[in-house]
């Protein structure tokens, strides 16, 4: 394995064990009741421990055997590097984070009486159901059309996170302002990077995928070869254009996710305005 390579995986690992651990003390910290908050407070605390234990889990295996999907490239030789199981865990893993989001912004919309941000909140996990479609469509069929489409979803999704925040953000207590402002920043910004980096790399590939003349597969085509065929390779070349994106969704995303565990706590306090 080139030393670049093991590198990088070797710091995606590190990173997913200290994850672990960060979900494990959110996890202990729930369990002790969270320094008894009102029950519908701590049963949103719950559910944001599961669906970020399952969203840390599937980036931890992720990490451990990271796969490029439209190429079929793999650092383990084994079923498990495989698109179809891979992407599966991904699905479930994404579906998660996504929902943790929408629990956040149902929550804030509830105590603050934001019609607007209610709405939002219940488009997110059926936007991101239609993300996964495409992103499965675009694995099996080799076609990065499909990631075009997904990524944009998920870049408007993040848009409207920072949207829905910063309509209940007047009717936060003024302690709050700073944090809500912040999220809805990180979000944004996470909505540009979409756009910005993600989006027309995908497009580009594309672009230059239909110059070449390549040949797509169909689904049951696509889902044949995901599912018994994958290429060890440890060279850097074959990684380097994966290395930032995988990156960060194996760690800012992962840290977002556990901190959502303890977002209800400081959103129900003192959460409303009042003058």
């Amino acid at each position: 394995m080139q030393t670049e390579t093991l590198v990088w995986w070797s710091g995606l690992c590190a990173v997913s064990a200290l994850n672990l651990l960060a979900w494990a003390a959110s996890a202990a910290r729930v369990r002790r009741g969270q320094l008894g908050l009102p029950a519908d407070v701590q049963a949103v605390a719950r559910l944001q421990l599961l669906l970020s234990g399952i969203y840390v889990l599937g980036c931890g295996y992720r990490s451990v055997l990271p796969v490029f999907d439209v190429q079929r490239l793999c650092l383990v030789d084994s079923v498990f590097s495989s698109v179809t199981v891979g992407r599966s865990v991904a699905t479930l893993a994404e579906l998660c984070f996504a929902a943790q989001w929408a629990l956040l912004l149902r929550s804030m919309a509830r105590a603050t009486g934001n019609t607007l941000g209610l709405r939002i909140s219940q488009l997110l996990v059926p936007l991101i159901v239609v993300a996964e479609l495409f992103s499965w469509r675009a694995v099996l069929t080799t076609s990065n059309l499909g990631h075009v489409v997904e990524e944009s979803l998920w870049g408007l999704c993040g848009a409207f996170v920072a949207a829905g925040l910063l309509l209940m953000r007047p009717q936060c207590a003024a302690q709050l302002r700073p944090l809500v402002a912040s999220v809805a920043a990180a979000s944004l910004g996470y909505a540009v990077y979409m756009f910005g980096v993600d989006v027309p790399m995908y497009w580009a590939r594309w672009v230059a995928d239909e110059a070449q003349g390549r040949p797509y597969l169909d689904v049951w085509q696509g889902l044949v070869d995901a599912s018994g065929r994958w290429v060890v390779s440890h060279r850097w070349e074959d990684w380097k254009s994966e290395v930032l994106g995988m990156s960060l969704y194996f760690s800012v995303a992962v840290w977002f996710s556990i901190a959502l565990i303890h977002a209800p706590v400081p959103w129900r306090r003192a959460l409303v305005h009042r003058p």
